[in-house]
């Protein structure tokens, strides 16, 4: 899921990996294009073309989070988890 989380004075997107106990981990979205990362395109229900950056991970309170936004499709979900799992096998 795509949620829109607060993060000190502005609003930031992010791509729920897990939740647990209170927290939400999540991998941060960027709309700058040329990183590296998976596309998120506006067929997917961005607003704007985006790129999910599996190498920027964090933990927020749920209290953080403003609101859902859209569901990944089970194909990008896949791709999302066989990518980070190479990452993690490295």
């Amino acid at each position: 899921m795509i949620l829109q989380m607060r993060h000190g004075n502005v609003y930031r997107l992010g791509y729920v990996l897990f939740e647990e106990y209170g927290n939400v981990v999540v991998a941060g979205i960027t709309s700058n294009a040329e990183m590296k990362g998976i596309p998120l395109t506006k067929k997917d229900g961005a607003v704007k073309d985006s790129v999910i950056k599996l190498n920027y991970i964090f933990t927020v309170s749920e209290n953080m989070i403003k609101k859902t936004l859209f569901y990944l499709s089970k194909e990008k979900k896949e791709r999302i988890v066989k990518e980070l799992v190479e990452k993690l096998t490295k």
